[in-house]
Order: C-alpha cells, then structure tokens, then sequence
C-alpha cells in the first residue's frame, strides 16, 4: 500500500513538473515571437503577406512592445498621411494627364521666351520637366543635435531599422541626405543622385559638394509621396564658407524648391548666431512655407515649457520680417513616450503632432494645383524679364550715336535705370506689379554676361504666322494655365460622382496657392 502511494505522489510530482516547464517554454516562445515578429514583417515582405494574425494577438504584440520599450503609438501617423491606402488608377491617371499637359504647356508657350532673352541667367529659379514631375520636398533645417534625424526616422517608423538614420546627442549628419522611394534598401552617391532629372541643377555646386551629398532609397509609402531632405546642423562656431563648399548657396537651392520646411530647435539651443542668421536670411521670401519646430519639449515642465516658448520667439522675432509669425509646433518627435515630468503636456503634444502631420499631408493633396501655380509664377517672370530687357534695348538704340561713346551710354543705362525710367516703364503695362520685377542690382551682373546689344526687339521674335512668343506667354498666364487649374477640378469632380472616389479631401483642404492661380497678380 506504501508502495502505490508513493507511486502515486512521483507521478502527481512529475505531471506538476511538467506543466510548470512546458508554461515556462510557452512563455519564451511567445516572448521572441514578440520581439522577433516586427522585425521579419519589416525585412521579409513575402513573409508578411503570407502571415496571418489576428487582431487581437496585435494588439497583444504592440502592448508588449510598448510595455517593454516605451514606445507610442504609430496609428495617428499612418492615417493622416493615408500611407495605408493606395492610390487609385484613376487618381494615377490623373496627376499623369494634367502634369503632362502643363509641361507641354511650359515647353511650347513659356520657354522659347525664356531662352530668347536668357531668363535663367537672371539667378532665377530654373523650372523644367523635372521640376514639374519632382515629388513634393519636405525640407528639415536647424542647429546641430536637435533632432532633425529623429524626426525623419519617426516619420517613416525606422528607428530601430538599420538603415535608420545617425543620431546622437553630438554632430551626426554632414550630408545632405534626400530620402527616396525604392524597390529596396539602397544608399545613392551623390554623383548617381544628380543624374536624376529632379536634382540634375545640384551638378553646378561641384565635386566637392557631390561627395557630400547622399540619397538613401527605402521602400515606404510615405517616400511613395514625398522626398525628405535632412540637412546638416547648424554649427555656430564654424563658418560654413570651412565646409568646401558653397553651404548657403546650396541651402538657397533646397529653400527654392520645398514645398515646406521644417526648422528644428530644441530648449538647449534658442541662442541666434551669425550662421543662423543667415539660415533665415536664406528664408525671406518663403515665410509661408517655414513652420518652427520645437522638439524635446516633453524634458521641460509646463511652466518651463511656457519660458521656453517666450524665449524662442524673442530669439527669432529680429529675422522673422513678417507681420503673421510662422506656425510653432511644440512637442516630443520621436517614437519613445513622452517624459512624466512632462505628463499634463501629453494631449497638446499629440494636438501638436497632428496639426504638423496634417500640414505634411496638404502639400501631397496640393502637388497638381502648387506645380500649376509654379508655372504660372515663372511664366509671369519671363514676361516680366522680356519686357525689361526690351525696353533697355530700346532705350539704349534711341539713346546711342555714333558721337557718343555707346559703351558709357550703356553703362550709365545699366547703372541707373530710374533715370530712363526703365522700371516704371514696364509697371504701366496691365497686370504688372512691383513686386514681380528683379530689383535693377541683377541686371548689373546679367548684361556683363550678356550685353544689351545681344537681344533683338520683342517683335523681332514673331514668327510669319502664329502668336508671338510674348502673346503665348501673355495668353497662358491668363487663359490657359486657369482652364488647367478648372479641368482639375472638374475631373475631380467627375471621379468622384461617378466612380465614388473623391480623392483626399480635396474639396475641404486648404490651398494657399489657389486664389492666386485664379486671379491676376
């Protein structure tokens, strides 16, 4: 009888023991596939469409993970960006067809204009069919180690990924780096970047400047939609001209063509230098595309956060020549959750968030219509440009004898223009603002390269039949470029009664472009 019991006490032992280790093999199986699992999904895509997990056992991951790391979540990001909705054909079709027909547009009726009186030696901003098909750029700017890679990597979710970007609490970033969509993971020299038609024009900064230039291609939605460009950080006790390159000159270059850009500070960097300052001299003229980021926020208390807040506005408020201040955007940009001692904080930084990615997804449901307000911008500064550089011929042919020294006359012409009333010879014509013409300093270095005597009257350019080229400009300024901007919307319009498809929020978004492609300057 001593016997079966005791039988009888090994096995209920043994059954226990057994049930202790195989909960215990459970759990470590279960606790690699939580930190295994998001890697293979990133790196594998086969095996992630061939995977299949339930809702729950998701929601089951992600808690682990952000018990376990302190992450926030990346909800809000993938659906005001939409990056888990593909565009549709017809959507395709569409951005295809009116891109198509503005280029067309440029080329036939904008730049014979242009290219007879050298427009783009005017140190204007050149535009050609790979401006006009350029993804829409987001450009981030600012002082060294504020969290300008952080911000990038958080946006595209690969913080943890091992293409992500360099950060640090020092210097990291002393390339310009332009993220762009590919099939996979691939870092581009700048040489092979500048053979692509959208950043050709960086050719003319140098060798020096290529190798210091980089593009890094990643399979992501977002990129699908835009380029980003990180920047090196402002370093205030170096002069940029040390770097070998033309920095400013280059920084100039990426202002011109985002279509916005994000200056980063964070609450240990507010003090304005002579190297920012010049960042924001850069600046004027595109006020409208700069929003002010103040990152790291969540290290300060409300009422430190609120200082803080003062203090960068009475840094920036000399070099912000503008009576409506940019937009600030306070908050913690990256995935790890914020600071408790920032707590009460919380729900503005989110609010804060939200706005910022709300401004991100405008400038992608506003590519058409700010590409067609592009055109139409440069197509009012070549006929501006024409008609300046006709009527300094003009005067210089009435003005030159063969008593005269005409090289004199024509650098007194060059040197004061009011005296010929030049300027205000071109305002009286309609539609002609002062504030469209190059100030009369340009043109000082324009006719050393091309002299006056070069150019032929405007009428000289007519052809036998046909429009004049000035007629064609005048023409697509005021009539062809607006009935582009029309079928737009009423293709839109279209797609979306009859197919159900009404893109994104065209019709609630905000386009600061739109009141001007509509009416005249």
């Amino acid at each position: 009888m001593a016997t079966n019991w005791q039988r009888i006490r090994f096995y209920i032992r043994l059954t226990v023991l057994i049930l202790v280790l195989t909960k215990v093999l459970t759990d470590e199986t279960r606790e690699k596939e939580f930190t295994v699992a998001p890697a293979d999904t990133q790196h594998d895509e086969d095996e992630s469409s061939v995977q299949t997990t339930s809702t729950i056992e998701t929601d089951e991951v992600y808690q682990h993970i952000q018990q376990q790391y302190g992450q926030k979540n990346r909800d809000h990001i993938h659906k005001v960006l939409q990056l888990d909705e593909k565009p549709k054909s017809t959507q395709e079709l569409l951005v295809s067809d009116i891109l198509g027909k503005l280029n067309e547009l440029y080329e036939t009726d904008i730049k014979p204009l242009g290219e007879a009186y050298h427009f783009h030696d005017l140190k204007q901003r050149k535009v050609d069919n790979g401006e006009i098909f350029a993804s829409p750029r987001v450009l981030i700017m600012g002082p060294w180690s504020t969290g300008k890679s952080s911000l990038i990597n958080y946006l595209l979710g690969i913080e943890n990924d091992t293409y992500a970007l360099a950060t640090g609490a020092q210097p990291t970033t002393s390339e310009f780096t332009v993220m762009l969509n590919g099939r996979e993971y691939k870092t581009v020299e700048g040489a092979v970047l500048a053979m692509n038609k959208s950043y050709r024009a960086l050719e003319k900064f140098g060798q020096s400047f290529l190798e210091r230039l980089m593009g890094i291609q990643i399979p992501h939605p977002l990129l699908e939609k835009m380029n980003i460009i990180d920047t090196p950080g402002i370093i205030e006790n170096r002069k940029q001209q040390e770097r070998g390159y033309p920095f400013n000159n280059v920084c100039q270059w990426f202002i011109d063509r985002a279509d916005i850009i994000l200056v980063v500070f964070d609450p240990t960097k507010l003090d304005v230098g002579s190297e920012l300052e010049i960042l924001f001299k850069l600046l004027k003229g595109h006020e409208g595309k700069v929003r002010i980021i103040l990152n790291k926020a969540d290290s300060l208390t409300p009422q430190e956060l609120m200082r803080v807040y003062g203090a960068l506005f009475w840094s920036l408020s000399p070099l912000i020549n503008v009576t409506e201040p940019p937009r600030v955007y306070v908050g913690s940009f990256w995935s790890k959750k914020y600071n408790l001692v920032s707590e009460p904080n919380g729900q503005l930084f989110m609010e804060e968030e939200l706005t910022l990615l709300k401004d991100l997804h405008e400038i992608v449901s506003n590519r058409i219509e700010n590409k067609i307000a592009l055109i139409r911008q440069n197509a009012i500064q070549v006929r501006n440009h024409a008609l300046l550089v006709a009527q300094y011929l003009h005067v210089f042919q009435d003005k030159k004898s063969i008593f005269k020294n005409n090289k004199e006359v024509e650098e007194h012409l060059i040197e004061k223009p009011g005296e010929y009333r030049i300027f205000d010879t071109v305002l009286a014509y309609p539609d002609i603002s002062k504030h469209d013409l190059p100030p009369p300093e340009q043109y000082h270095e324009f006719f050393k390269i091309h002299p006056i005597e070069s150019f032929l009257p405007l009428a000289k350019h007519c052809p036998f039949y046909g429009p004049c080229p000035l007629e064609r400009v005048e023409h697509a300024i005021h009539e062809k470029i607006p009935s582009l901007l029309e079928e737009l919307y009423n293709q839109r319009i279209h797609n979306c009664k009859t197919l159900g498809y009404c893109g994104m929020n065209w019709d609630h978004t905000m386009n600061k472009y739109r009141k001007n492609v509509n009416e005249n300057p």
